[in-house]
C-alpha cells in the first residue's frame, strides 16, 4: 500500500493526527480502535484466508501511516510528556510501555506483546512494526533523540545493585557472562557454553550489566572480551567468540525488536564505544566513563559477534578464526554493521561481506582490515596480556575519545538507528523471513 492509498483509506484522519496534540491523540486512538475491532473480527493470523489477510494488512498499514504522521508532528511533545519534560531517563522498553498507556493506539500494549511473544514469528500480527515507527520518530527528533541516547548510556539498575559486591571481590558471575578483574584489566568471558555464545535476551542483559560494571570499576583501566570454552558437541573444549543470534529463537518469535535488537545497539555496544553515563564521573570534563576495549576472537565471530568487533580499540584473533555477517541471508539487517563496516574494510569488501556473505579469514589478506593481530591459538593468551598492558597508558582514553568522535558522531549514529528501528522491524515480518520460520521449528538450535 502506498502513502496515497493509505491517505485515501484514512480520510480526514491524516489531517486530524497532525492537529493540536490533544485532538491528534484522540483521532489516533479512534483509528487504532477501529483497526483493533477489525482484527478482533478475524481469525488468528495463521487461519486467515487470502482476502482476510489483505483486509488486515490494508487496515494495519493505513493506521501505521496515521501513527507516522502523528509522530512527525508531535514526537518531541510525546517524548516530553512521557519523560516529564526530559527529567526522567526512560530506556526503550520503559518508553514503549509508557507510551502504550499514555497514548492509546500509538504502540502495542505490554499485554498484547506478551501474547504475541508466545507465538511463532509467522503467526504474529506484526505489532513490533508500530514500535519501529515510534522509535524511528523519537530518534529522529531533535529533543527526544539525544535524550533517549543518554538514557540508554546510563548504567542499568541491575549493574548498580551488583556494583558494591563486584567492587569488593573483583568477580561477578552473571550467568551467560563472567567478569573478573585481573590487575588493572576487566576480563569479560561469554560463557553460553551449549550454544556457542548465540545471543538472546538473557545474554544481552548479562552483557550490558558486565559492561557497566567494568566501566564503573575505578580499579579497571582496560577491558577485554573473549569467548569461553564450549560444551557444544562440535566445538567441545574449544573457545568460541560468538555465533551471533540464535536463529531458532528468532523464527520462533523469541527475539524482540525492543528488548533485543534496539537494546543491544543502544545499550552495551554503544557503551563500549561511548562509555557509561555516570551520575558523578571522575573526570569533570566528561559526562561518560570510557575505557579502552580489547577483543580476542577464537574460532569465529559470526553475525552479532562480528558486529561488536567494529567497536573495539584492538582486536586479536587466532590464526584459524574468521569474521562473517550472514544476516542478509536470513533476511534481517546486521545491526549497525552497515553503518560501520565500510570505514573498516572499504565499500567494496563491505558489500561482499554483508550482501554476499563473504567470510574474512584472520590469516587471509583481508584479515588485517578487521584484526589488529593474528596469532596461533596457543600464543593468544600472552598476546592479549601484552595488548592490555599497552592500552593502559594514561593518554589512551583521551585519544580513543577523539578518534571515536572523528569516526562516528552521535548525530550520525542516531540517524542510522532511527532508520534501523523501522526497517529492522519491517524485516522481522517480511514474507521472506516468515517463509523461513518452518524450517527451524523442529530442529536443534541454529545460530547465525
Amino acid at each position: 500500500m502506498t502513502v496515497t492509498d493509505a491517505g485515501a483509506l484514512a480520510g480526514h484522519d491524516l489531517d486530524a493526527v497532525r492537529a493540536g496534540l490533544g485532538a491528534a491523540r484522540t483521532a489516533l486512538a479512534g483509528a487504532a480502535a477501529r483497526t483493533e475491532d477489525l482484527l478482533a473480527s478475524l481469525p488468528e493470523p495463521s487461519q486467515r484466508s487470502p482476502e482476510q489477510r489483505d483486509a488486515a494488512a490494508g487496515q494495519k498499514n493505513a493506521t501505521r501511516i496515521l501513527r507516522a504522521a502523528f509522530l512527525d508532528a508531535h514526537a518531541d511533545a510525546v517524548h516530553d510528556e512521557l519523560t516529564g519534560g526530559r527529567t526522567r531517563h526512560l530506556r526503550v522498553a520503559e518508553l514503549a510501555a509508557s507510551a502504550a498507556t499514555v497514548f492509546p493506539g500509538l504502540v502495542p500494549t505490554t499485554a498484547r506483546l506478551e501474547t504475541e511473544r508466545g507465538r511463532p514469528q509467522a503467526e504474529k500480527e506484526g505489532d513490533e512494526i508500530d514500535q519501529g515507527v515510534f522509535f524511528r520518530a523519537l530518534l529522529r527528533a531533535p529533543g527526544a533523540g539525544p535524550h533517549l541516547l543518554d538514557a540508554m548510556l546510563r548504567p542499568t539498575p541491575r549493574a548498580l545493585g551488583l556494583l558494591p559486591e563486584y567492587a569488593r571481590t573483583g568477580t561477578a558471575d552473571l550467568g551467560s557472562v563472567r567478569l573478573e578483574r585481573v590487575g588493572g584489566a576487566a576480563h569479560l568471558t561469554m560463557c553460553r557454553v551449549d550454544c556457542l555464545n548465540a545471543e538472546d535476551d538473557r545474554q544481552i542483559d548479562d552483557m550490558e550489566t558486565a559492561v557497566d560494571l567494568a566501566l564503573l570499576d575505578e580499579r579497571v583501566e582496560v577491558c577485554v572480551l573473549r569467548g569461553g570454552e564450549m560444551t557444544h558437541p562440535r566445538y567441545r573444549g574449544r573457545r568460541v567468540f560468538s555465533a551471533g543470534i540464535n536463529l531458532k529463537a528468532l523464527h520462533g518469535g523469541g527475539i524482540s525488536l525492543v528488548d533485543f535488537l534496539l537494546r543491544r545497539e543502544l545499550g552495551y555496544i554503544h557503551k563500549i564505544f561511548r562509555g557509561v553515563l555516570a551520575e558523578d564521573p571522575p573526570n569533570p570534563w566528561s559526562r561518560t566513563v570510557e575505557k579502552p576495549w580489547i577483543a580476542a576472537v577464537d574460532t569465529f565471530a559470526i553475525g552479532g559477534g562480528a558486529q561488536i568487533l567494529l567497536m573495539f580499540d584492538h582486536v586479536l584473533a587466532a590464526a584459524d578464526a574468521y569474521f562473517s555477517l550472514p544476516a542478509a541471508e536470513e533476511g534481517i539487517v546486521p545491526g549497525a554493521a552497515n553503518f560501520r563496516l565500510t570505514r573498516a574494510v572499504g565499500p567494496r569488501l563491505a558489500r561482499q561481506v554483508i550482501l554476499d556473505g563473504r567470510r574474512i579469514r584472520a590469516a587471509g589478506p583481508e584479515g588485517r582490515l578487521v584484526f589488529d593481530e593474528v596469532h596461533e591459538s596457543e600464543d593468544l593468551d600472552a598476546a592479549v596480556e601484552r595488548s592490555a598492558e599497552r592500552l593502559r597508558g594514561p593518554a589512551v582514553t583521551a585519544n580513543r575519545r577523539m578518534l571515536n568522535l572523528a569516526e562516528e558522531s552521535p548525530d550520525a549514529f542516531r540517524g542510522y538507528m532511527a532508520e534501523f528501528a523501522l526497517h529492522q522491524a519491517l524485516r522481522l515480518y517480511s514474507p521472506d523471513v516468515i517463509a523461513k520460520a518452518g524450517r527451524f521449528t523442529a530442529r536443534r538450535p541454529v545460530f547465525n
